[in-house]
Protein backbone atom coordinates (compact mmCIF):
# COMPACT_ATOMS: atom_id res chain seq x y z
CA UNK A 1 0.00 0.00 0.00
CA UNK A 2 1.26 3.34 -1.29
CA UNK A 3 1.51 6.15 1.42
CA UNK A 4 -0.12 9.46 0.53
CA UNK A 5 2.61 12.16 1.83
CA UNK A 6 0.23 14.87 1.77
CA UNK A 7 -3.45 13.69 1.62
CA UNK A 8 -6.17 16.70 -0.22
CA UNK A 9 -9.13 17.87 1.85
CA UNK A 10 -11.39 15.55 -0.14
CA UNK A 11 -8.90 12.53 1.08
CA UNK A 12 -9.12 13.70 4.45
CA UNK A 13 -12.66 13.72 4.24
CA UNK A 14 -13.52 10.60 3.17
CA UNK A 15 -11.29 9.31 5.98
CA UNK A 16 -13.10 11.69 8.56
CA UNK A 17 -16.90 10.27 7.48
CA UNK A 18 -15.19 6.82 7.59
CA UNK A 19 -13.72 7.43 11.52
CA UNK A 20 -17.09 9.05 12.46
CA UNK A 21 -19.17 5.54 11.21
CA UNK A 22 -16.92 3.75 13.07
CA UNK A 23 -17.45 5.41 16.28
CA UNK A 24 -20.83 6.04 15.66
CA UNK A 25 -20.89 1.95 15.81
CA UNK A 26 -19.01 2.10 19.14
CA UNK A 27 -16.10 0.22 17.56
CA UNK A 28 -11.98 1.04 18.51
CA UNK A 29 -9.57 0.85 16.12
CA UNK A 30 -8.33 -2.61 16.53
CA UNK A 31 -12.08 -4.31 16.91
CA UNK A 32 -12.54 -2.21 12.83
CA UNK A 33 -9.32 -4.01 11.85
CA UNK A 34 -10.20 -7.34 12.99
CA UNK A 35 -13.55 -7.35 10.90
CA UNK A 36 -11.98 -6.23 8.02
CA UNK A 37 -8.62 -8.96 9.03
CA UNK A 38 -6.05 -5.95 8.64
CA UNK A 39 -3.82 -4.53 11.18
CA UNK A 40 -5.03 -1.65 13.52
CA UNK A 41 -2.00 0.99 11.71
CA UNK A 42 -4.14 0.07 8.28
CA UNK A 43 -7.34 1.64 9.65
CA UNK A 44 -5.81 4.42 11.30
CA UNK A 45 -4.26 5.19 8.04
CA UNK A 46 -7.33 5.06 6.01
CA UNK A 47 -9.00 7.29 8.25
CA UNK A 48 -6.48 10.28 8.49
CA UNK A 49 -6.12 9.92 4.44
CA UNK A 50 -2.84 8.47 3.95
CA UNK A 51 -3.82 5.36 3.04
CA UNK A 52 -6.63 4.63 -0.12
CA UNK A 53 -9.41 2.12 0.44
CA UNK A 54 -11.37 0.35 -2.26
CA UNK A 55 -14.94 -0.13 -3.14
CA UNK A 56 -14.86 -3.66 -0.92
CA UNK A 57 -13.62 -2.69 1.34
CA UNK A 58 -15.27 0.56 2.14
CA UNK A 59 -18.69 -1.19 1.83
CA UNK A 60 -17.36 -3.94 4.67
CA UNK A 61 -16.38 -1.41 7.00
CA UNK A 62 -20.08 0.28 6.52
CA UNK A 63 -21.67 -2.95 6.87
CA UNK A 64 -19.58 -3.70 10.02
CA UNK A 65 -20.37 0.12 10.74
CA UNK A 66 -24.13 -0.63 10.48
CA UNK A 67 -24.50 1.88 8.12
CA UNK A 68 -27.99 1.76 6.44
CA UNK A 69 -27.93 4.98 4.35
CA UNK A 70 -26.94 3.33 0.52
CA UNK A 71 -26.83 7.09 -0.82
CA UNK A 72 -24.27 8.14 2.10
CA UNK A 73 -22.19 5.08 1.24
CA UNK A 74 -22.36 5.54 -2.59
CA UNK A 75 -21.20 9.20 -2.39
CA UNK A 76 -18.13 7.82 -0.25
CA UNK A 77 -17.64 5.19 -2.20
CA UNK A 78 -17.34 7.76 -5.76
CA UNK A 79 -14.79 10.13 -3.40
CA UNK A 80 -12.81 6.67 -2.68
CA UNK A 81 -12.48 5.53 -6.20
CA UNK A 82 -12.91 8.23 -8.67
CA UNK A 83 -9.07 9.39 -10.01
CA UNK A 84 -9.54 12.41 -11.09
CA UNK A 85 -6.04 14.10 -12.19
CA UNK A 86 -7.29 17.46 -12.33
CA UNK A 87 -5.58 20.79 -13.58
CA UNK A 88 -4.94 22.38 -10.37
CA UNK A 89 -2.37 19.84 -9.78
CA UNK A 90 -0.17 21.60 -12.29
CA UNK A 91 0.11 23.69 -9.26
CA UNK A 92 1.13 21.49 -7.39
CA UNK A 93 4.37 22.89 -5.27
CA UNK A 94 3.67 26.22 -6.52
CA UNK A 95 0.77 27.06 -4.12
CA UNK A 96 -0.43 26.30 -1.03
CA UNK A 97 -2.19 23.52 -1.11
CA UNK A 98 -5.59 24.78 0.43
CA UNK A 99 -5.46 26.67 -2.79
CA UNK A 100 -5.32 23.00 -4.74
CA UNK A 101 -7.90 21.77 -2.29
CA UNK A 102 -10.44 24.39 -3.14
CA UNK A 103 -10.03 23.56 -6.47
CA UNK A 104 -10.52 20.11 -6.05
CA UNK A 105 -13.98 20.59 -4.31
CA UNK A 106 -15.17 22.85 -6.64
CA UNK A 107 -14.70 20.51 -9.34
CA UNK A 108 -16.64 18.24 -7.80
CA UNK A 109 -19.34 20.48 -6.01
CA UNK A 110 -23.17 20.20 -7.11
CA UNK A 111 -23.40 23.80 -6.19
CA UNK A 112 -21.27 26.87 -5.03
CA UNK A 113 -22.41 29.84 -2.80
CA UNK A 114 -20.50 32.68 -1.68
CA UNK A 115 -20.82 35.28 0.39
CA UNK A 116 -18.35 38.01 0.14
CA UNK A 117 -17.99 41.57 1.90
CA UNK A 118 -14.74 43.15 1.41
CA UNK A 119 -13.98 41.87 -2.48
CA UNK A 120 -15.52 40.84 -5.62
CA UNK A 121 -15.47 36.83 -5.69
CA UNK A 122 -12.85 34.92 -6.68
CA UNK A 123 -14.54 32.81 -9.52
CA UNK A 124 -16.70 36.48 -10.82
CA UNK A 125 -12.51 38.58 -11.05
CA UNK A 126 -11.28 40.15 -13.75
CA UNK A 127 -7.72 38.98 -14.35
CA UNK A 128 -6.53 42.70 -13.53
CA UNK A 129 -8.80 42.80 -10.25
CA UNK A 130 -7.00 39.36 -9.08
CA UNK A 131 -3.97 40.74 -9.73
CA UNK A 132 -4.50 43.77 -7.45
CA UNK A 133 -6.07 41.52 -4.71
CA UNK A 134 -2.92 39.60 -4.75
CA UNK A 135 -0.64 42.83 -5.18
CA UNK A 136 -1.86 43.99 -1.87
CA UNK A 137 -1.19 40.79 0.18
CA UNK A 138 1.70 40.86 3.22
CA UNK A 139 4.26 39.46 3.15
CA UNK A 140 4.49 40.92 -0.73
CA UNK A 141 4.43 38.03 -3.98
CA UNK A 142 7.18 37.89 -6.00
CA UNK A 143 6.20 38.79 -9.63
CA UNK A 144 6.28 34.54 -10.46
CA UNK A 145 4.10 33.97 -7.60
CA UNK A 146 1.89 36.51 -8.39
CA UNK A 147 1.58 35.77 -12.02
CA UNK A 148 1.00 32.02 -10.36
CA UNK A 149 -2.02 32.81 -7.91
CA UNK A 150 -3.93 34.76 -11.30
CA UNK A 151 -3.27 31.98 -13.20
CA UNK A 152 -4.69 29.70 -11.16
CA UNK A 153 -7.57 31.89 -10.40
CA UNK A 154 -8.61 32.69 -13.55
CA UNK A 155 -8.42 28.70 -13.88
CA UNK A 156 -11.17 28.10 -11.34
CA UNK A 157 -13.59 29.96 -13.48
CA UNK A 158 -13.62 27.27 -15.72
CA UNK A 159 -16.73 26.27 -13.78
CA UNK A 160 -20.11 24.64 -14.87
CA UNK A 161 -21.70 24.06 -11.67
CA UNK A 162 -24.41 26.62 -10.28
CA UNK A 163 -23.05 29.72 -8.73
CA UNK A 164 -24.84 31.79 -6.38
CA UNK A 165 -22.92 34.52 -4.40
CA UNK A 166 -24.30 37.53 -1.97
CA UNK A 167 -22.14 40.30 -2.39
CA UNK A 168 -21.95 43.34 -0.15
CA UNK A 169 -22.01 46.92 -1.16
CA UNK A 170 -18.56 47.32 -0.10
CA UNK A 171 -17.60 44.98 -1.58
CA UNK A 172 -18.58 47.11 -5.21
CA UNK A 173 -17.18 50.24 -4.39
CA UNK A 174 -13.86 49.24 -2.99
CA UNK A 175 -11.22 49.85 -5.63
CA UNK A 176 -8.67 47.71 -5.05
CA UNK A 177 -6.93 49.27 -8.26
CA UNK A 178 -7.82 52.17 -10.09
CA UNK A 179 -11.35 53.38 -11.34
CA UNK A 180 -11.08 51.82 -15.34
CA UNK A 181 -9.99 48.25 -13.41
CA UNK A 182 -13.24 48.70 -11.03
CA UNK A 183 -15.55 49.95 -14.14
CA UNK A 184 -14.20 46.39 -15.91
CA UNK A 185 -14.75 44.80 -12.74
CA UNK A 186 -18.42 45.73 -12.50
CA UNK A 187 -19.28 45.36 -15.53
CA UNK A 188 -18.08 41.75 -15.92
CA UNK A 189 -20.59 40.82 -12.90
CA UNK A 190 -23.03 42.55 -15.35
CA UNK A 191 -22.03 40.44 -17.92
CA UNK A 192 -21.47 36.86 -15.42
CA UNK A 193 -25.02 37.98 -13.65
CA UNK A 194 -27.04 37.22 -17.09
CA UNK A 195 -25.17 33.18 -17.11
CA UNK A 196 -27.34 30.67 -16.49
CA UNK A 197 -25.33 28.98 -13.99
CA UNK A 198 -24.92 32.10 -12.22
CA UNK A 199 -26.85 34.07 -9.67
CA UNK A 200 -25.63 37.72 -8.56
CA UNK A 201 -27.33 39.05 -5.42
CA UNK A 202 -26.10 42.54 -3.60
CA UNK A 203 -26.47 43.56 0.04
CA UNK A 204 -26.85 46.99 -0.16
CA UNK A 205 -25.40 49.67 2.82
CA UNK A 206 -28.60 51.08 3.71
CA UNK A 207 -30.20 47.92 4.53
CA UNK A 208 -31.16 48.24 8.29
CA UNK A 209 -29.53 46.39 11.80
CA UNK A 210 -28.00 43.19 9.29
CA UNK A 211 -24.63 42.86 10.69
CA UNK A 212 -24.71 39.22 9.32
CA UNK A 213 -23.43 40.26 6.26
CA UNK A 214 -20.16 40.66 7.72
CA UNK A 215 -19.47 37.12 7.57
CA UNK A 216 -17.54 36.09 3.98
CA UNK A 217 -17.78 32.25 3.57
CA UNK A 218 -17.52 29.46 0.79
CA UNK A 219 -20.06 26.83 0.74
CA UNK A 220 -19.23 23.84 -1.42
CA UNK A 221 -22.04 21.84 -1.94
CA UNK A 222 -21.31 17.74 -2.21
CA UNK A 223 -23.17 15.22 -3.46
CA UNK A 224 -25.12 15.11 -0.11
CA UNK A 225 -25.73 17.92 2.46
CA UNK A 226 -23.64 15.54 5.09
CA UNK A 227 -20.61 15.83 2.60
CA UNK A 228 -20.73 19.96 2.34
CA UNK A 229 -17.61 22.08 3.08
CA UNK A 230 -17.17 25.63 4.16
CA UNK A 231 -14.65 27.65 3.49
CA UNK A 232 -13.04 30.54 5.83
CA UNK A 233 -10.05 32.96 5.16
CA UNK A 234 -8.33 33.12 7.83
CA UNK A 235 -5.24 35.31 8.97
CA UNK A 236 -3.06 31.72 9.49
CA UNK A 237 -4.70 30.32 6.34
CA UNK A 238 -8.09 28.74 4.91
CA UNK A 239 -9.94 26.74 7.29
CA UNK A 240 -12.07 23.97 6.03
CA UNK A 241 -15.67 23.29 8.35
CA UNK A 242 -17.37 19.97 7.98
CA UNK A 243 -18.87 19.08 11.23
CA UNK A 244 -22.33 18.89 10.88
CA UNK A 245 -23.63 21.62 13.35
CA UNK A 246 -21.33 24.12 11.47
CA UNK A 247 -22.42 23.01 8.66
CA UNK A 248 -26.23 23.73 10.08
CA UNK A 249 -25.04 27.13 11.32
CA UNK A 250 -23.66 28.63 8.11
CA UNK A 251 -26.67 27.03 5.71
CA UNK A 252 -28.55 29.56 7.88
CA UNK A 253 -26.53 32.39 8.20
CA UNK A 254 -26.62 31.92 3.90
CA UNK A 255 -30.40 31.80 3.73
CA UNK A 256 -30.66 34.74 6.28
CA UNK A 257 -28.09 36.74 3.98
CA UNK A 258 -29.97 35.77 0.55
CA UNK A 259 -33.12 36.79 2.04
CA UNK A 260 -32.28 40.26 3.12
CA UNK A 261 -30.02 40.59 -0.41
CA UNK A 262 -31.91 42.46 -3.26
CA UNK A 263 -33.32 39.88 -6.10
CA UNK A 264 -31.19 39.25 -9.47
CA UNK A 265 -32.39 41.82 -11.01
CA UNK A 266 -32.67 44.56 -8.91
CA UNK A 267 -28.99 43.44 -8.03
CA UNK A 268 -28.32 44.29 -11.69
CA UNK A 269 -29.73 47.56 -11.91
CA UNK A 270 -27.74 48.53 -8.87
CA UNK A 271 -24.68 47.19 -10.07
CA UNK A 272 -25.06 49.35 -13.55
CA UNK A 273 -25.85 51.84 -11.26
CA UNK A 274 -22.36 51.99 -9.42
CA UNK A 275 -20.49 51.10 -13.17
CA UNK A 276 -22.11 54.67 -14.59
CA UNK A 277 -20.96 56.48 -11.23
CA UNK A 278 -17.18 55.53 -11.88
Amino acid sequence: MVLRREPTARQLRLGLELRRLREAAGLAVREAAALLGVSGPAISQIESGVAGVGEQRLRRLASHYACTDHEFIDALVAMATERTHGWWEEYEGLLPTSFLDLAELEHHACLLREVSVLYVPGLLQTEDYARAVFSARVPELTQEELDVRVSHRMRRQQHAQPYETVIHEAALRIRVSDRAASRNQLQQLLELSESNHVTVRVIPFDLDDFARASSTMTHVCGPLPKLDTVLRDTLHGSAFIDSEAQLNAYRTSFRKVEAASLDPSRSRDFINRLAKEL
